[in-house]
């Protein structure tokens, strides 16, 4: 593995160097500018590399291979519901069918697209115990503002205008404040109690006719799920606000609870994690929504429907709906795998993910819990959060560590979030490693914590064999060179 390469495709270019052979032309021989206006073609020669196809091959291969996957190895980020994306996930997505249809094709010629994000739809629907789905959302947050917008809609339509704040639990993910905020609502944070719950007494105290609603991470990022879940969903119900269930983390509860039955009103998905797709590098991702029926008349627009004949089409009569959210129907591609993968599954299939990943999240504390700060030493679901190095004498950092598990050949775990641990570091194992892979993972965490008191400057040194060292963080990310510069312009 050529970790040392460097080079861009235009320092690899070669003069006349060909990778392609186009095949004998069989129409009519025409000039370009008969075919396109002239004040769309470009007048000036294009800079494109010239390499031959093995160049092209090598090139991206070696930088591929600077990269860490889930094909080289466990991926232990954690507040991600990060998993294995099973190969028929891409070989669905790739059908001709679905690759090469386009929105704007006739509703009859789109059938088995409408069908299936139909019953994906429906699908989703059943796994969280909601009524009506929309699949428009790009990502995650998009679809905590979507969600967010349905509550604000509703609101609206009763005159209930007075409603202007939402209520977020300090343990929520960060994009929840955000949203509140894009969405127009100001914030209310509520401190979490020693257990990692919601403060119901502070809950209560912070309700009233002014609560538009609460946003709840559950599993919340440090990885409990909230014994009070029903209690807290009457209380802001009986103020006259509506409940929303952040579902990043749902693939710890898949199969055995439903937020719907926990009285939440409406959910988001992040389909590009739970439901599978290559997760990194910004998406592209989908965060569809669900909501309970009284909301779905605000849903955006169109919504995928089916006829009494069985055929299927796009609704756009939804006259109070909050409108497009996204170009035509969402991120396609993602809803071919997240449905490939509930097919495959099926019921009992996501069941055993959510258990698998719950079981792994505490084999992973048990075998680590003497050596790192445990901040909550109880039993936890689909990820667990340390809060540095047990030995309070170490010099040594959650930094330090993630930099020197680089030298194990291991991708770094989340570090420093969620913010109410101090030195967090959060591992979220995810159903599919297995119990050699969980045992090599920890032993080289022990590994880590024994050289910190025999030998901290290695650890405050590292990583000492990747291509790159120890950057400058803020620099590194601030400062990123996103153009190519050849050196002969410099």
């Amino acid at each position: 593995m050529n970790t040392n390469y460097d080079k861009v495709i235009f320092e690899v270019s070669q003069p006349g160097r060909v990778g392609y052979k186009l095949p004998d032309l069989d129409v009519p021989e025409a000039e370009l500018s008969d075919l396109i206006p002239q004040d769309l073609l470009c007048d000036t020669e294009l800079d494109f590399p010239e390499v031959a196809e093995f160049e092209v091959i090598r090139h991206f291969t070696n930088l591929s291979n600077k990269n860490y996957s889930l094909d080289q190895g466990i991926y232990p980020l954690g507040s991600c519901t990060m998993k294995y994306n099973p190969k028929i996930n891409e070989d669905m997505a790739s059908l001709p069918g679905f690759q090469n249809v386009h929105p704007l094709q006739a509703e009859e010629d789109m059938q088995g697209v409408l069908r299936l994000m139909y019953e994906l739809g429906d699908a989703l629907a059943i796994i969280t115990g909601m009524d009506k789905p929309t699949l428009q959302p790009a990502a995650g947050a998009h679809g905590e503002y979507t969600g967010i917008l349905l509550i604000k809609a509703y609101h609206e339509k009763r005159g209930d205008t007075k409603r202007d704040k939402i209520i977020i639990p300090d343990a929520a993910h960060g994009t929840n404040p955000a949203t509140a905020a894009m969405a127009g609502y100001k914030t209310i944070e509520l401190k979490s109690t020693n257990q990692g719950m919601v403060d119901v007494e502070a809950l209560r105290a912070a309700v009233g006719d002014d609560t538009a609603g609460l946003m709840l991470t559950n599993p919340n990022t440090v990885g409990m799920s909230d014994e009070n879940i029903k209690l807290i969903a009457d209380i802001v119900h009986e103020a006259g606000g509506l409940v929303y269930y952040d579902g990043a983390n749902l693939n710890a509860i898949m199969g055995k609870a439903r937020p719907g039955d926990m009285g939440f009103d409406v959910v988001h998905y992040n389909l590009h994690k739970t439901m599978s797709t290559p997760h990194g590098g910004g998406g592209p991702g989908s965060g569809a929504v669900a909501c309970k029926e009284f909301l779905a008349e605000f849903l955006p627009v169109p919504v995928v429907e089916k006829k009494d004949d069985g055929t299927f089409y796009l609704n756009y009569d939804l006259p109070n709906s909050i409108g497009k959210v996204k170009d035509f129907y969402g991120h396609f591609g993602i809803l071919v795998r997240a449905y490939t993968y509930i097919l495959t599954m099926g019921a009992d299939g996501l069941k055993r993910a959510s258990e698998v990943a719950v079981l792994n999240a505490n084999y992973l504390q048990a075998l680590l819990k003497d050596y790192y700060k445990l901040p909550l030493d109880r039993i936890t679901k689909h990820e667990v959060v340390f809060g540095g190095l047990k030995d309070p004498l170490s010099e040594v950092t959650t930094l330090d560590i993630a930099k020197r598990i680089l030298d194990k050949g291991y991708h770094a775990p989340t570090v420093y979030f969620p913010l109410i641990i101090n030195e967090a570091m959060m591992v979220e194992p995810t159903e599919t490693e297995t119990k050699q892979t969980l045992d090599a993972f920890a032993n080289s965490l022990i590994e880590i914590a024994k050289e910190a008191k025999e030998n901290p400057e290695l650890l405050k040194e590292a990583p000492h064999n990747t291509p790159v060292r120890r950057p400058d963080e803020t620099k590194a990310a601030k400062d990123v060179i996103v153009v190519y510069q050849s050196t002969e312009e410099e």
